[in-house]
């Protein structure tokens, strides 16, 4: 019997960072399930449409993406793993068009920005936002543009038989972006672990979160981030997204059962490997 290939939810259309940090973290025997937003992966994995969902979290040049945060605890599914993925920007023609042709370019927005240094030696050409690069690539292959060019991955120009012109124009060559990975919890397995990703609240009061911190100097806890966001309807109250690693899971034990005395409503948003390699 043909064993079944994991569906796996991503924001965007094929050949997006989101499908390639997929294939880094699953390998490419998977099947694409494309999605217009972040909150219709989830809603994708909550309808069993999709056994994984792959989530952006946090960017190298523009930070947390603060309302996945949001998402992530409304659906509550459990994290089952993480991938980093260096993000690498080339610039993508129709097949023929050459350099002096271009006029336009068009990609998403932060893409966009991260390739200003490059342009500023071309004021000529026009750089239109659009929903995400793999979408321009597409599009330019689609509507065949020859005076418009897409910024996007050396995945979409495979998938989209677009000529690479310009490689690597990005303007940070350090650049990457982390995902998350999440399941729904009959499919979530307790396997070893040595990081984690937790939340919590403490009360507005005067060294409550240094309490909680203190654990993890105690323990010989590595806190890799720690992200606030608001309480809903709740001034001055914030809830706090911590990441941790260990090097022994009684250290991990003794650290949640200490946490607890802290803080409230706290949760294990789940346990997995570290893989941050980049």
């Amino acid at each position: 019997m043909e064993k079944q290939r994991p569906k796996v939810a991503i924001q965007g259309i094929r050949a997006s960072f989101h499908e390639e940090a997929a294939f880094k973290f699953f390998g490419e025997d998977i099947e694409t399930i494309e999605c217009n937003s972040f909150k219709q992966t989830f809603d994708r994995l909550q309808a069993k449409e999709a056994d994984y969902v792959i989530m952006a979290i946090e960017n190298s040049i523009a930070g947390s993406i603060l309302p996945n945060y949001t998402l992530l605890m409304n659906y509550n599914f459990p994290v089952v793993g993480e991938v980093y993925l260096p993000i690498q920007l080339h610039l993508l023609a129709y097949p023929g068009v050459k350099f002096e042709d271009v006029k336009t370019v068009i990609s998403h927005p932060i893409a966009l920005r991260q390739c200003l240094d490059f342009f500023d030696a071309y004021p000529h050409i026009q750089l239109v936002e659009g929903t995400d690069t793999a979408a321009c690539a597409k599009r330019v292959r689609d509507e065949k543009l020859t005076d418009t060019v897409a910024i996007a991955n050396t995945l979409a120009a495979k998938l989209y038989e677009l000529d690479v012109l310009e490689r690597r124009i990005e303007s940070n060559r350090t650049n990457y972006t982390r995902f998350l990975i999440f399941t729904d919890s009959r499919r979530a397995k307790k396997l070893p672990a040595n990081k984690a990703s937790l939340c919590f609240h403490v009360s507005n009061q005067v060294g409550a979160l240094a309490s909680v911190l203190n654990v993890f100097v105690e323990q010989n806890i590595n806190m890799s981030k720690i992200q606030s966001m608001p309480v809903l309807g709740k001034r001055n109250e914030y809830n706090f997204y911590v990441d941790v690693e260990w090097d022994r899971q009684e250290q991990y034990d003794n650290t949640i059962r200490q946490i607890l005395k802290y803080t409230q409503n706290f949760n294990i948003l789940g346990e997995y490997v570290k893989n941050d390699t980049v």
